[in-house]
């Protein structure tokens, strides 16, 4: 069976597969050579996700040329992480 935990549950206690089960549900990508990486790709922006050790560690990329590293610590619940994870809004372009 496939269930994740509740979504108020620390990523620190969910199995690593169900991570991985997590992140495909989100339509992440996992990278051929680095096991540890994951790409996503939204319209308005794309996003590296790293399975650190403490951390999961989100290198998101949007026009024009620009970056944002955020990392969130497992200890968050995995409704806070998809929350901010998946809800990236890019700055508005100053003008």
């Amino acid at each position: 069976m496939n269930s994740l935990p509740t979504a108020d549950t620390p990523l620190y206690n969910h199995p690593l597969h169900k991570i991985e089960i997590w992140l495909r549900e989100h339509q992440c990508e996992r990278d051929t050579e680095e096991q540890h990486c994951w790409h996503l790709h939204r319209s308005r922006w794309s996003a590296t996700l790293q399975l650190e050790e403490t951390v999961l560690k989100v290198d998101y990329a949007y026009p024009p040329n620009q970056t944002k590293t955020l990392s969130f610590p497992y200890s968050l619940s995995r409704r806070d992480v998809e929350q901010a994870v998946f809800s990236f809004e890019p700055p508005e372009k100053a003008t």
